[in-house]
C-alpha cells in the first residue's frame, strides 16, 4: 500500500478548497458563526474541515469511501486484518472489544489493575469478571502485568470463559510474555483482547515490546493520540480475524452503537495523517525517542534519592519486557509523595507530568520531545532532590513506607451491584459492605474499589490516605469521598 496517501485528509482539504455553500451542521459554517476569539486562535483552516458525514466525505458508521480507504491503510500499518477508527478514545474501543464477545452472564478473565473503561463495559454487558491478580512490586508500590501461570490457572478453573484480556504494556511500561499468553488462550479456544492504550510505538520498532497484532491477539485497542501524534480522543481498534474468534461485522455494529453520529472529522483526519507519519517514519521516530529516554533514565539514576527502573527489573513472568520510553521515577526516598513532587515541579518549573501516586511519578518521552525538554526534566528533578534528600545527614529523612492493599473480594457481578438497591453510608464506617460504585485515582483510572466488591478497613485506610495527601480520588457520587453507595442489607426472613 502507498502510505504516502491520506485519503480522508486529502478529501477534506479538497472539499474545503471547493468552498461549497453549506446548509448542514456544524452551525458555525467554516468558522463564520464561531466566537471570534476562538476562531482567531484555532484558525480558519481547522474550522474549514470541521465537517459532517456528507456523501463526499464518507460515514464512519458505514464506511465505503475515503474513511474505508484510510482504515485499510491503518490496518496495513498496524499489521491488522481490520482497523476501525475511534473518536470515542481508547475507552470506546475497549468497550467495543468486550461487548463484541461477551453477553449477559458470560465470564471474562481480566487483570484486577484494569482501566475503569473495562469494568464499565463489563457492567454494560452484564458479564462476570474473573479477576487475575497482577504481580505486585512491593519496592516500587505498583502493579505489573499478569503471568502466563495465572492465566493458565484461571482457564483451568473457568474453561467456559469467553475471553482473556491483557494489558500490554501497563501504564508504567511493563509487559508480561504476551505471545505465550495468546498461544495458551488460543489452545483453549479463547480469544485474547489487549488494552494497548500505551503501546502505539511498539508496532514500529523491534527494541520495543511485541505488539498485540504481532503476538497474534484477536483485538487490540490502541491510543494513537497518547504517543503517536494524533489529536486527543482519537484511537484505533485493530482486529486479527485469522483464528476465527471475532466477527468483524459484529465489531463494526458494536463500535457504531457506541459512537456519536456527529463524528469529528478533525479527529479522523488526525488519525489518517498520523498513520502516514508512523508508517513512513515510525521506526526513526521510535529510535530517537528510545535513545532520548534511555539517556534521560541514566541521568535520573545519577540523582541522589531518585530511581528510574530499566532492564534490571526484567526476568520475572510479569516483567518479561518493558517500554523504555516510560520514565517511572521512584521518589519515596525523598520523604515526599508523588503528588508532592508533581506539585513541586509545576510550581517551580512549570513542568507537567503524566501521573503521580504515593511513591512515583511517571513522565512520558515521546516523538514530541527534544534534548531541550528532557534537559529541563533532569534539571528540575535534580533541583527537587536537592531540596529533600541529604547524603551527609544534614537533613532528616522521613522515608515513606510502601503500602499496597489486598485486592477486595468480589461478592456480586458488577452489573448487579451497580443497578442494585443501594443506600448511602459514611465511607469510614463502610467496612464489610458491598460497594455499588467505583473509587479510583485518575490518572491512571484503575479502580481501587469497583461495584460488587466488599470494602475492607484496609481499603478505607488506603483511600483515605490518598484523599488526605491530595491525590485525585474519583468515582463516587460524593466527590469528597465522605460517603459511599453500598448495597442495602436486608434482614433474613424466617
Amino acid at each position: 500500500m502507498d502510505h504516502k496517501q491520506t485519503p480522508l485528509f486529502t478529501a477534506l482539504r479538497e472539499h474545503a478548497a471547493s468552498n461549497p455553500v453549506q446548509f448542514h451542521i456544524p452551525g458555525h459554517k467554516k468558522g463564520i458563526g464561531s466566537d471570534q476569539e476562538f476562531r482567531e486562535f484555532v484558525g480558519d483552516n481547522t474550522l474549514s474541515i470541521d465537517l459532517i458525514n456528507i456523501a463526499p466525505l464518507d460515514d464512519l458508521h458505514q464506511p465505503m469511501g475515503v474513511i474505508e480507504q484510510a482504515q485499510k491503510l491503518a490496518a496495513d500499518a498496524f499489521g491488522a486484518d481490520y482497523t476501525y477508527f475511534s473518536v470515542q478514545g481508547t475507552s470506546g474501543a475497549i468497550m467495543t472489544m468486550i461487548l463484541s464477545v461477551c453477553s449477559p452472564g458470560d465470564k471474562i478473565i481480566v487483570p484486577r489493575n484494569v482501566h475503569k473503561s473495562i469494568m464499565s463495559a463489563i457492567i454494560f454487558a452484564g458479564a462476570k469478571p474473573v479477576f487475575v491478580s497482577p504481580a505486585r512490586d512491593e519496592n516500587l508500590g505498583i502493579d505489573h502485568g499478569i503471568t502466563t501461570s495465572s492465566v493458565r490457572r484461571a482457564l483451568d478453573r473457568h474453561p467456559d470463559a469467553k475471553a482473556v484480556l491483557v494489558i500490554n504494556p501497563t501504564y508504567f511500561g511493563v509487559c508480561a510474555d504476551l505471545k505465550e499468553i495468546v498461544d495458551l488462550s488460543h489452545s483453549r479456544g479463547v480469544p485474547v483482547l489487549v488494552d494497548e492504550a500505551h503501546g502505539v510505538l511498539i508496532h514500529f520498532h523491534k527494541d520495543l515490546p511485541i505488539s498485540a497484532m504481532e503476538a497474534g491477539a484477536d483485538m487490540a485497542a490502541t491510543s494513537v493520540h497518547k504517543l503517536g501524534g494524533s489529536m486527543t480522543q482519537s484511537s484505533v481498534l485493530n482486529l486479527n480475524v485469522k483464528n476465527g474468534h471475532v466477527n468483524p461485522h459484529r465489531v463494526q455494529t458494536i463500535i457504531s452503537m457506541l459512537t456519536t453520529t456527529s463524528t469529528s472529522y478533525i479527529l479522523l483526519a488526525s488519525l489518517d495523517t498520523s498513520r502516514r507519519n508512523l508508517a513512513l517514519n515510525g521506526h526513526d521516530m521510535a529510535e530517537r525517542t528510545i535513545q532520548l529516554a534511555q539517556e534521560t533514565r541514566q541521568k535520573i539514576n545519577d540523582i541522589p534519592g531518585l530511581y528510574c527502573f530499566g532492564k534490571e527489573l526484567l526476568g520475572g513472568e510479569a516483567t518479561f519486557n518493558y517500554d523504555p520510553t516510560k520514565l517511572t521515577i521512584h521518589i519515596r526516598h525523598l520523604g515526599i509523595t508523588g503528588y508532592d513532587a508533581e506539585n513541586w515541579l509545576r510550581e517551580h518549573y512549570n513542568l507537567e507530568i503524566e501521573l503521580s501516586d504515593m511513591y512515583n511519578i511517571l513522565c512520558l518521552v515521546t516523538p514530541g520531545d527534544t534534548q531541550d525538554s528532557v534537559d529541563i526534566l533532569v534539571r528540575s528533578l535534580t533541583d527537587m532532590a536537592s531540596q529533600y534528600y541529604s547524603t551527609d545527614g544534614s537533613k532528616e529523612i522521613h522515608e515513606l513506607v510502601v503500602k499496597i492493599p489486598e485486592i477486595p473480594q468480589l461478592s456480586l457481578i458488577p452489573r448487579d451491584a451497580f443497578y442494585g438497591d443501594t443506600e448511602v453510608v459514611p465511607f469510614k464506617e463502610s467496612a464489610g459492605r458491598i460497594i455499588a460504585e467505583f473509587i479510583y485515582v485518575y490518572p491512571p483510572g484503575i479502580p481501587i474499589l469497583l461495584p460488587g466488591e466488599v470494602i475492607s478497613q484496609e481499603n478505607i485506610d488506603y483511600i483515605t490516605d490518598h484523599v488526605e495527601v491530595g491525590l485525585p480520588v474519583k468515582g463516587p457520587e460524593d466527590r469528597t469521598v465522605h460517603h459511599v453507595k453500598v448495597i442495602v442489607e436486608t434482614d433474613a426472613i424466617f
